[in-house]
């Protein structure tokens, strides 16, 4: 059994926490719609609403990135970072650009479009088909780092 490789990187992608609050608005608004047929349905429509809402905050922000020594790891791949080449730091309109039109269907996207900086790197296996990762996070230039780093 081996030991395990340190951990360079580690970022979840959370959901704003507006988006916490837009839950619970959205549980206050089926509960005024359900108002009309009681207190009690008003009540269960709230708790609910508000449950289903956060279930749904919850997973878009589930997704983590992360890099150890060697690998890659992100969403459920497993991707060792001699497989890959130079990360390329995306900011503001050339991120957005990845994430639209430049996009490549092949690629793997952990996209979030709440978080608009990215970094792309190449997939340099010629029997892997995905040409591209492209990551969406909040400090690009400390995880471009960390994935150029080679162990």
């Amino acid at each position: 059994m081996t030991a395990p490789s340190r951990l360079v990187y580690d970022e979840r992608l959370t959901a704003p926490r507006i988006w916490w609050a837009i839950a619970v608005l959205f549980g206050l608004s089926l509960a005024l719609v359900f108002l009309p047929y009681g207190l009690i349905a008003a009540l269960i429509a709230l708790a609910i609403g508000t449950c289903l809402a956060g279930m749904y905050v919850s997973a878009q922000g589930s997704t983590r990135i992360r890099v150890t020594g060697d690998t890659l790891f992100v969403m459920d791949a497993r991707i060792p970072l001699a497989a890959l080449g130079q990360p390329e730091v995306l900011d503001g309109e050339e991120a957005r650009a990845w994430r639209t039109y430049k996009a490549d269907l092949r690629a793997v996207m952990a996209m979030r479009s709440f978080i608009p900086t990215a970094v792309r790197v190449e997939i340099l296996d010629p029997d892997d088909p995905t040409p591209y990762l492209y990551l969406s996070t909040r400090t690009p230039d400390r995880l471009a780092k960390a994935i150029g780093e080679r162990a």
